[in-house]
């Protein structure tokens, strides 16, 4: 399985060693092990990184076409700690589309298959096209022994990569059939979660 190029820029995923496993419309699977720097003060996994595990593999789900898809909210339950060692999988799965808003379960389990935490994620598809990128070297990417393929870690700009800063809108590729200015400021502000 290849990672499609939204994947490939994911340098937080990279950075946390996420392995993505499955991607298809409306789902996907994720894995990470955890680290010894991933632990909070009371030895156990960071909830803010169950969370970014569960945020990614809705992210991956949620993203089913050339238009970029970003959260419009989302509520997680922790029900298990884990720590150091452990693999974390994060499974997403669509509820329902309409329009261009979606929601999406999301479910984290440890290696046994216990349950560490569920989020329900809610989506809102903007009028923007992912960034466009010259030139993506690719580097310490590779395939994990789950089968999946490991979100590589890209050169920074001063190696020669040059992404841009923020995603093309969609009406400068001629795609845009309505204007909707309230809708269009609020867009602005919800585009920062991804």
């Amino acid at each position: 399985m290849s990672l499609r190029p939204m994947m490939q820029r994911d340098r937080a995923s990279a950075m946390l060693g996420m392995v993505v496993e499955h991607d298809a419309p409306g789902e996907s699977r994720v894995s990470m092990t955890v680290r010894d720097d991933m632990l909070n003060g009371f030895a156990i996994t960071h909830g803010g990184l169950v969370f970014t595990l569960a945020d990614t593999a809705f992210a991956i789900a949620c993203n089913e076409d050339d238009r970029v898809t970003v959260a419009g909210g989302a509520d997680i339950t922790f029900l298990k700690s884990t720590t150091a060692g452990q693999t974390l999988t994060a499974t997403a799965a669509r509820r329902a589309r309409s329009g261009r808003t979606g929601l999406y379960d999301i479910r984290v389990t440890d290696e046994t298959g216990d349950l560490v935490a569920e989020v329900r994620g809610r989506s809102i598809t903007t009028d923007r096209r992912p960034p466009v990128v010259s030139a993506v070297p690719s580097t310490g990417s590779g395939t994990s022994a789950a089968a999946g393929t490991s979100v590589a870690a890209g050169s920074s700009a001063a190696a020669g990569t040059s992404v841009a800063p923020v995603a093309e809108p969609v009406e400068a590729s001629g795609l845009r059939s309505f204007s909707d200015p309230e809708r269009d400021g609020a867009l602005s502000t919800t585009e920062v979660s991804r």
